[in-house]
């Protein structure tokens, strides 16, 4: 059985997927996994994208015809604080397939100029975001579910020495 998580990042645009990008994103997951206490191997692919990719997507997938910042597309029916366990395994690989993830990098890099940081900053936001969808997380509502889902990304920027000046 794997001892680690398996991250495999494609890029369908030039210059998305570099070796920094590709680091920082796998960075960003394990630690999310970390900090919500997730130690078995599990498996996440990510794919970059432009507006246009991911408008396809979430137009295909969600009938929502617009671009977004990132889509998540979990494996498992996890409830929030959920763990995966090791009968979620694949056999053959001995990995448990959290899901997908696609970001837009031409929506990241707008965002990160929006609110005033770094690309790399606003990537790994959305990577944190995205993972802790995965492992069932959600912020549909105003109230105690979004702040849970918001304390939960701060520990991981923080994790990561991203977080928001205090």
């Amino acid at each position: 059985m794997r001892k680690t998580h398996y991250i495999p990042v494609t890029a369908d645009l030039p210059g998305a997927g570099s070796k920094g990008t590709c680091a920082l994103l796998r960075r960003a997951i394990r630690e999310t996994l970390a900090c919500q206490g997730v130690a078995l191997p599990c498996e996440v692919d990510v794919l970059l994208t432009d507006d246009a990719g991911i408008r396809a997507i979430n137009r295909d997938a969600r009938q929502v015809d617009r671009p977004t910042d990132v889509l998540s597309f979990p494996a498992l029916e996890l409830e929030e604080g959920d763990k995966p366990t090791a009968a979620d395994a694949d056999p053959g690989s001995g990995l448990i397939p959290l899901g997908d993830m696609v970001i837009s990098a031409e929506r990241a890099a707008a965002q990160a100029r929006e609110y005033g940081h770094s690309r790399s900053r606003e990537m790994a936001y959305l990577a944190v975001h995205s993972t802790l969808h995965l492992l069932g997380y959600d912020h549909l509502d105003e109230g105690p579910r979004k702040a849970r889902m918001r304390r939960a990304e701060e520990a991981v920027m923080d994790r990561l020495g991203l977080g928001e000046p205090k």
